[in-house]
């Protein structure tokens, strides 16, 4: 019996260290001065960078992202993402210098963080967060027409920390 309840232990003991919650550091892999490649939908390699930063007594993570053209800056975007610990839940506004005002909420599944818009009709658009390593990670845009049943990716980039 004792053997038991050791193994149940261990067992709920892993269980528990290998569930991620979403708490207040779960984007801070994200903090830092990045240097961004991705491949355009033409084909062409572009490069940019993208300086995320803690703000408001570091319980704000702000986002200056730049596609670089040569070294004309020609798209500029901005994102705010902020914890509520109430709710145990992120959530981001993201502005841009072509219009775009997109807002969306944060979730952490398995080795991947997302921060997701709402579903309107069957349309919903997602960032996925993957692949991190001590010099960078990968983040994909992506999309559904379906309801989320199945995902296109739409736009890809490198981080490298810079």
């Amino acid at each position: 019996m004792k053997y038991f309840l050791v193994v149940i232990s261990l067992l709920v003991i892993s269980f528990n260290t290998n569930a991620q919650e979403m708490n207040e550091h779960s984007f801070d892999f994200w903090v830092g001065n990045w240097s961004l490649k991705w491949t355009d939908a033409n084909g062409k390699e572009s490069k940019g960078q993208n300086i995320i930063e803690t703000i408001l007594d570091g319980k704000v993570i702000q986002e200056n992202f730049e596609a670089l053209e040569g070294q004309l800056k020609v798209y500029k975007g901005t994102s705010i993402s902020v914890f509520n610990p109430n709710t145990k839940t992120w959530h981001q506004t993201w502005q841009d210098t072509q219009g775009g005002n997109l807002v969306f909420t944060g979730r952490i599944e398995q080795d991947k963080k997302y921060f997701e818009s709402a579903l309107k009709g069957n349309s919903q658009s997602r960032m996925v967060f993957h692949d991190f390593t001590d010099k960078g990670f990968t983040w994909d845009w992506e999309s559904t027409q379906d309801g989320a049943k199945t995902w296109t990716l739409n736009w890809q980039i490198h981080y490298s920390k810079m």
